[in-house]
């Protein structure tokens, strides 16, 4: 039996090229993400999700698929060292941005899940992503508190899977 995919939607007062920057600009990222996407978005090239912590470490991975600036990004998305294995299949993480007027609809699609489980983790995760994305670029700064703090321990527990120690 297949996973279903996640979607998620949310409406922004930006501009699809105020989005899109902020997909793919690892700085931006690293602020609204609380991980730096660094990638140089063309297809074919490997996409990493970089703690913002100083340590460098890579706690997912995964290759560009789709890249149609400003409405359209997709790349795979999981273990690091997955990436380069063709025996492994990763979820594939697509980002669509439609504007009309002085709004944004985003939306996030996250799909080819191995188990239940991983879109169930995931499921914690895109929301805080978008809340965070949202309070950035309409009101200049991230939200107080990271929102993924409501979800810390699991959080926690995957990102351990990662340390070098």
């Amino acid at each position: 039996m297949s996973v279903p995919e996640y979607s998620y939607v949310t409406y922004i007062r930006a501009t699809a090229e105020q989005v899109w920057r902020a997909l793919t600009d690892a700085d931006v990222t690293a602020r609204f993400w609380g991980h730096a996407q660094v990638s140089d978005w063309n297809v074919g090239s490997r996409v990493e999700h970089v703690r913002v912590d100083g340590s460098g470490v890579v706690d997912a991975a995964g290759v560009v698929l789709a890249v149609e600036a400003p409405t359209r990004l997709s790349f795979t998305f999981g273990e690091p060292r997955e990436v380069d294995d063709p025996t492994i299949q990763q979820s594939v993480v697509t980002f669509d941005i439609d504007e009309f007027r002085d709004i944004v609809r985003a939306s996030v699609t996250h799909s080819g899940f191995a188990t239940t489980a991983d879109r169930d983790a995931i499921s914690e995760g895109w929301p805080t992503v978008f809340a965070n994305l949202k309070t950035l670029l309409e009101t200049g700064e991230v939200l107080p508190t990271p929102p993924w703090e409501f979800h810390a321990v699991r959080r926690a527990a995957q990102m351990a899977r990662h340390d070098p120690n």
